[in-house]
């Protein structure tokens, strides 16, 4: 990686910098986008520092927004595009582990590089200057290393989620952590519990759904996931004697995150499916462990983590209602897969088998050909039920509570019990899903009512 490299920078990015540097202000993109720049990766944010103060910087473009003045970030706004421009600073002491108690502004480059958290995110990049890098972050790149800038202790007290953010750029990068760096995590893994849930949760998910979910088995040796997660723990010191499997609880469930695809619900469906094993162990005669009733009991325990670590109910539900079902097993025919589709829920699925698929292949290889066929068979009669449209939900009955009312019944709530038990028979028979044969059940019904 050559440190003479040219950065293509967006025309936006270069305006800016322009810009600035038309108005005797130095300016250079800074941080991820350097870092993605050189590894030929697309960059999601462009993040611009300078000499200028923001009330210099607010002078030179029409539109900008005080995203962050205290701290001397001010958003750039061209053509419905924001782009932060921050001003060089020098972090004051940080009282919490997380923020500092004031900053300072510079007018050098390399102060306020030096307070930035790893080599590879402290560069910056302008077209006149090219690449500057004081702390060899072309070296980590090319070598695959996160490092702190500086004294790693001193970078993880003053912001202790960095910790978790080193294991997420691993993850995210397929890079390892350099050993001084390790064992500052260590060391100071407990101050992670200074750090909001909503800060543990940004991070935890992008580590989840990266290219190496893993790599949180690295958060659980440091004693990070001791303080953020301690189920997960558990889990990794809970072995499974049983033919099925061939790991402990917390293998099985990195294992079975790897294997599904890399969506932010079923990396968290994998990572709590089994939650509740722990908890739910008990050994027969024979030695072999089982784990009964832990899909329910772990949908409660995933249900109270989500809400721990802050995340929308949307996403609590759809993870709750996957771990609860996960071990669901309907026999192969068309009436007992509806019957799961409508008891399970629609929504669930096509997601529930991508869910069943990735445990079976985090287990051991004991009858897999026949679990993952089992799998295959169960999602076919599903699309098949799907293309028919076959009705699955009270809503979609031919009828509706007004024909039943029309029918002659008495409005109350014998109408949802009448139509609970249309769908009842509708899930044996789909063929009964017609408005003519439901009244003609209907008024079956009421004719047996008036004579009794």
């Amino acid at each position: 990686m050559d440190k003479n490299a040219k950065i293509s920078l967006p025309a936006k990015v270069a305006r800016i910098l322009n810009t600035l540097g038309e108005h005797g202000y130095e300016a250079y993109a800074v941080g991820g986008c350097v870092r993605d720049s050189l590894l030929g990766r697309t960059p999601q944010d462009w993040d611009i520092t300078t000499s200028a103060r923001p009330e210099q910087v607010k002078a030179l473009f029409r539109h900008t927004i005080d995203t962050g003045i205290q701290h001397g970030t001010v958003t750039v706004m061209l053509e419905h595009e924001g782009f932060e421009v921050t001003t060089y600073r020098i972090d004051g002491e940080y009282e919490d582990a997380r923020h500092p108690k004031e900053v300072a502004f510079t007018a050098n480059l390399l102060e306020d590089l030096k307070r930035r958290d790893f080599t590879i995110n402290a560069m910056a990049y302008n077209e006149v200057t090219g690449l500057v890098d004081a702390f060899d972050g072309i070296g980590d790149l090319e070598r695959g290393v996160i490092r702190c800038v500086g004294n790693a202790m001193e970078r993880f007290s003053e912001d202790a989620l960095r910790m978790l953010r080193a294991v997420r750029f691993a993850a995210q990068l397929g890079f390892s952590i350099e050993q001084e760096t390790q064992e500052a995590i260590a060391g100071l893994a407990g101050n992670i519990k200074k750090v909001s849930a909503e800060r543990i949760q940004v991070e935890l998910v992008k580590l989840l759904t990266s290219p190496n979910p893993g790599e949180l088995k690295v958060a659980y040796r440091m004693g990070l996931t001791a303080v953020f997660l301690p189920e997960f723990d558990v889990m990794m010191e809970t072995p499974q004697n049983n033919p099925h499997h061939c790991y402990s609880v917390g293998e099985h469930t990195l294992k079975a995150i790897e294997a599904v695809p890399a969506d932010k619900v079923l990396r968290l469906t994998m990572l709590l499916h089994d939650i509740a094993k722990p908890a739910c162990r008990t050994a027969d005669k024979k030695g072999v462990d089982h784990f009964y009733g832990h899909p329910a009991r772990g949908s409660e325990m995933a249900r109270g983590i989500l809400r721990r670590l802050k995340f929308d109910n949307d996403t609590t539900d759809r993870v709750c209602r996957l771990v609860h079902w996960h071990d669901d097993n309907p026999e192969l025919s068309g009436k007992a897969v509806r019957r799961a589709v409508h008891r399970i829920g629609v929504e669930q699925y096509p997601a529930l088998f991508a869910v069943k698929r990735a445990d079976i292949l985090a287990q051991s290889g004991y009858r897999r050909a026949e679990k993952l066929a089992y799998v295959d068979a169960y999602e076919q009669m599903y699309r098949e039920c799907m293309e028919k449209k076959e009705c699955l939900t009270i809503r979609e009955l031919a009828v509706s509570g007004q024909d039943l009312i029309a029918a002659g019944m008495q409005p109350g709530k014998q109408i949802g019990e009448m139509l609970n038990e249309l769908l009842d028979r509708v899930l044996e028979d789909p063929g009964l899903n017609t408005k003519e044969q439901l009244l003609k059940i209907v008024t079956g019904k009421i004719s047996d009512q008036n004579r009794s």
